[in-house]
């Protein structure tokens, strides 16, 4: 009777540790899964930009929290891109800096990577100012333009958050570029959100300064 009622308890605890498995799994795919809000990008090259786009080839920008670890997935999808691209367009990565934090404190090693890619300038967006003319509000959030300013695509170049590998956003760019057409101008952004700290793991109070601004 003892032995059953041993074997009863182990069974019950096996059970619940399976299930608290279970669940940590299910709520890591959820949050995996989940897109981040898309952007509201302009039609057209926003007119006050401070960024230039190119004028004999696309231009194409990805707005990027420095402290987002899902985004190190969108700048690795970028070299591909990139390297699929040859040549037909230029890029940038623009690292949100909010005015209250120390200097320097974008440098991460997400703008180092961003820069080491042949073809694409890092540029700091000092408060999100770009990003906000971009409509952007998840990090990771590219868009694309021609040569003549119209939008040609809006998405992210990932298939979940922090997942490199193939993806409809990389898919659909590098057709645009390499075939001037794309069955999708649209795909869904998986990144932290660019402006709210709390939600973002790696960047709420890192380098914040506490005094001279």
């Amino acid at each position: 009777m003892k032995l059953n009622k041993n074997r009863l308890i182990l069974l019950a605890a096996c059970a619940l540790w399976l299930f608290v498995i279970g669940a940590g799994i299910g709520h890591l795919w959820s949050y995996e899964s989940t897109p981040g809000v898309a952007a509201s990008a302009p039609d057209r090259w926003p007119a006050d930009s401070r960024v230039k786009p190119a004028a004999d080839r696309a231009t194409l920008v990805m707005l990027a929290h420095p402290h987002c670890p899902c985004t190190r997935a969108s700048i690795g999808e970028l070299a591909r891109l990139m390297t699929q691209a040859r040549g037909r367009v230029a890029a940038y990565v623009l690292f949100v800096k909010p005015p209250d934090f120390s200097r320097g404190w974008e440098q991460t090693d997400l703008w180092a990577s961003a820069a080491a890619i042949p073809g694409v300038t890092v540029v700091r967006d000092d408060d999100g100012v770009e990003a906000g003319r971009f409509g952007a509000a998840t990090s990771g959030q590219t868009v694309l333009y021609d040569t003549g300013g119209k939008l040609l695509f809006s998405g992210g170049i990932t298939g979940a958050r922090g997942h490199a590998g193939d993806n409809a956003g990389r898919t659909a760019i590098v057709s645009l570029l390499t075939t001037d057409g794309s069955e999708r101008e649209e795909t869904p952004v998986f990144g932290c959100p660019l402006f709210d700290r709390n939600e973002c793991p790696m960047g709420k109070e890192v380098g914040r300064e506490t005094s001279d601004h």
